[in-house]
């Protein structure tokens, strides 16, 4: 077992840590807390932990890719991943696998170097070619079973932070790697 910052880990997953270069976000339930607020005009409304833009933000200056691949779109979403700096957003998809296919092509990737996490079915077919695939605390059981790390921290409430920070122990980047909260 490797110590962690939020605990240990296995070896495996730590050596897997060591390769990624890509991280991949699902949306709802790990960004957020998977609960979406509708006012009676329809504007939906989502809650971010700032934890979570602190770890983006640091992961990006320390030079990794990031994307987003949802299935719901949402202005909301565009608007805080750009302030967080995430250049790739892909919204309203189906099949998950397709960006995950393009992004490996772009960024010249194996599918060792790259990271996924999510919390629920929609994001097992991209969680079993990954390197290495993590849920959040909260994550659907079935999708808890199949994944290499389940975060300690829920989604929405410092799930993304907590993965950024492993891949950057893991790498050396740790202290170097200086994001903000946003």
């Amino acid at each position: 077992m490797m110590p962690t910052l939020y605990g240990e880990v296995t070896e495996t997953v730590w050596n897997k840590a060591q390769q990624i270069k890509l991280i991949i976000f699902d949306v709802d339930g790990v960004f957020s807390d998977g609960r979406i607020y509708l006012s009676n005009s329809g504007e939906e409304l989502k809650a971010f932990h700032t934890r979570d833009g602190f770890g983006v933000r640091s992961l990006l200056n320390a030079g990794f890719h990031l994307a987003v691949i949802t299935g719901r779109k949402s202005q909301l979403l565009e608007n805080r991943m750009s302030a967080l700096g995430v250049e790739h957003i892909y919204q309203g998809i189906d099949d998950k696998l397709v960006p995950f296919y393009e992004l490996l092509s772009k960024f010249e990737l194996k599918p060792e170097q790259v990271a996924y996490i999510g919390d629920d079915m929609v994001d097992l077919p991209v969680m079993k070619h990954v390197g290495l695939s993590v849920s959040v605390a909260d994550a659907h059981p079935y999708v808890k079973q199949q994944v290499n790390m389940i975060t300690t921290m829920n989604g929405g409430h410092g799930a993304v932070r907590e993965l950024a920070d492993l891949i950057l122990e893991s790498q050396g980047l740790f202290e170097s790697a200086q994001g903000m909260s946003v």
